[in-house]
């Protein structure tokens, strides 16, 4: 059966339509774009497919209730016995020192290029996602695709904290664009996008949070009609949403323009005011980045 004969609500589940756009396309991860380079047609095309069924690389993805441990993995006692002796005190000082001392400093990344700020910022299919005020100092355009555990890695890590420190203090504005890997990363976005005024980024949020729950289910369609309905969506608004041709053209021209244009080829990449990143971010290698540019 041929695209065209396909329904929108069909295509978008099939494992065919954005496959055929990511022909020449890496997995989400940039640790997958020389391999991709040599891949035939038909092998892409299985490779798109099968990323419906599970993450693109395969990997597990950590619960949004996982307990988080110290960065550096050291902790220290709040108690010291008076009756240390002087080397046991000493060690303790010592212990504490080092506790004390400041992490060591990031190491920034090497940019891959640069693209001009005019045509990264020039509109596009459709309407800019962006956090923070329109003349930050900094701005941050992502491309990512919700199926990609890289992506999914990122904004329940990073993204958050980013937020608070950079974005909602005015020093950065963050872009969000549509990259779509496969069909059921082109229905999530899709249904951000028909979600209400102003939801699009928790629809995002709640998507990556519980990725594992439809981008690797059975059915997914039926995977995300329920977590839509968590959202707010009923049957015929979740239907109206997947059969919109021109939205689903849209996000896939989105993604054309950053393949094309900016020479996007893996997810999650960041355009610093225009310096090109592949790959996710910690917190501090991003922040860095950040206050390099302030």
């Amino acid at each position: 059966m041929s695209l065209s004969e396909l329904s929108p609500s069909k295509r978008l589940l099939s494992g065919v339509a954005v496959a055929a756009i990511a022909v020449t396309l890496a997995a989400c991860s940039d640790e997958k774009k020389d391999a991709a380079a040599n891949t035939p047609a038909t092998q892409a095309t299985d490779t798109a497919t099968k990323t419906e069924v599970k993450p693109a690389d395969g990997g597990s993805m950590m619960s949004s209730t996982t307990a988080m441990k110290p960065v550096d993995g050291t902790a220290t006692s709040s108690t010291m016995s008076s009756a240390a002796t002087p080397a046991t005190t000493e060690a303790g000082q010592t212990q504490v020192a080092q506790a004390a001392a400041p992490a060591a400093k990031v190491e920034l990344p090497q940019s891959e290029g640069e693209v001009d700020v005019a045509k990264l910022m020039a509109p596009g299919p459709l309407p800019e996602m962006s956090l923070g005020k329109a003349d930050a100092k900094v701005t941050i355009v992502e491309y990512m695709s919700m199926t990609c555990p890289h992506c999914a890695r990122f904004h329940n890590e990073t993204f958050d904290a980013i937020k608070t420190k950079y974005v909602d203090s005015g020093q950065v504005r963050f872009v969000v664009r549509e990259f779509p890997f496969d069909p059921r990363a082109a229905a999530a976005f899709m249904l951000a996008r028909c979600a209400p005024e102003g939801q699009y980024f928790p629809m995002v949020s709640m998507l990556f949070k519980q990725q594992e729950t439809w981008a690797a289910a059975p059915n997914g369609r039926d995977a995300l009609l329920q977590m839509s309905k968590l959202a707010g969506f009923t049957q015929e608004s979740f239907e109206a949403c997947l059969t919109n041709q021109k939205l689903l053209d849209d996000v896939q021209a989105t993604m054309q323009k950053g393949d094309k244009e900016l020479g996007v080829k893996a997810t999650p990449t960041f355009f610093f005011n225009g310096k090109k990143y592949s790959g996710e971010m910690s917190v501090d290698t991003m922040s860095a980045l950040i206050d390099s540019m302030l």
